[in-house]
């Protein structure tokens, strides 16, 4: 009989469980490092997704195809995070199925959280400030770098409730993706897995917290620039809404309600879900 090459749903919530446990009793030292390396592999990502998307994104007329595009090339970072190594905050939300199995303390999960979310900002600012000084934005006669403003400026113009829903949908479907993963059991299956659930949010849309951190700073760098910050003008930005991107913008009006949206979305409905239906179902069996 061939051995199957995958895990069912009530197995995988069992290593995800595993897993966690051991990341609530990581050193910090281990986690900080982890967590930049993941920061910065979602922001290579993303900067990649905009370099082959940018002119996509400027036509109306092809600005779909620009997301589908944009969304193939993302995937790399979180792919570059499950079999290379990193500690993502993003992922780490579904640790309350651990909380709920009460295998995971609240204040082992909070310290997770609290150490690994500013690894991940440090290693997308990281990436970020490489990426201006590269001149890489010069491309397609600035362009890239206009893109790159319109992108942050877009992001920090959304409402709260926008920028919620928004990264409550980014991150159902990135944990449903770590989640298939993780059921997995060889590298070709962990890709895949990866790929399709990160390129629908990305073609979405969807607001992811990681990655915003280094969209949004990287186009306050680039304002900085006058030939960028003209090509973000000739791309339809208004002067206003570019005079206001900037880093309060970057933390009160998009990171934080996105945060709390993805934690939502992976908490909740991911691993909460999956608990409650697999864990809790086990509990009320009679012995």
């Amino acid at each position: 009989m061939e051995e199957k090459n995958y895990d069912r749903p009530a197995e995988i919530l069992q290593v995800m469980i595993k897993g966690f446990r051991e990341r609530a009793a990581a050193p910090a030292g281990n986690l900080i490092l982890l967590g930049m390396a993941a920061g910065a592999f979602i922001s290579l990502g993303a900067g990649g997704s905009n370099m082959v998307a940018f002119n996509l994104l400027a036509d109306p007329a092809t600005f779909g195809l620009g997301r589908a595009v944009a969304g193939i090339i993302f995937g790399t970072g979180l792919m570059l995070v499950l079999v290379a190594g990193g500690e993502l905050f993003t992922g780490n939300t579904m640790m309350i199925a651990g909380v709920l199995d009460k295998k995971i303390s609240w204040r082992a999960m909070l310290r997770n959280w609290g150490i690994v979310f500013p690894a991940n900002l440090a290693g997308a600012l990281l990436i970020a400030w490489m990426m201006f000084h590269t001149g890489l934005f010069d491309s397609g006669a600035a362009a890239l770098g206009g893109m790159t403003i319109k992108i942050a400026v877009y992001k920090v113009g959304l409402t709260a409730l926008q920028a919620f829903l928004l990264g409550i949908l980014c991150n159902w479907l990135v944990c449903l993706a770590i989640w298939m993963a993780a059921g997995a059991r060889d590298v070709t299956g962990k890709l895949l897995s990866a790929l399709f659930p990160i390129w629908l949010f990305v073609a979405s849309g969807f607001e992811h917290c990681v990655a915003n951190m280094y969209l949004i700073p990287a186009g306050i760098l680039a304002k900085a620039n006058p030939g960028w910050a003209r090509a973000a003008l000739d791309l339809g930005v208004e002067p206003r809404a570019l005079e206001a991107l900037d880093w309060g913008s970057f933390f009160v009006r998009n990171l934080l309600p996105v945060t709390v949206g993805n934690a939502e979305g992976g908490g909740l409905l991911v691993a909460g879900l999956y608990w409650m239906v697999y864990r809790r179902r086990e509990e009320r069996k009679p012995a």
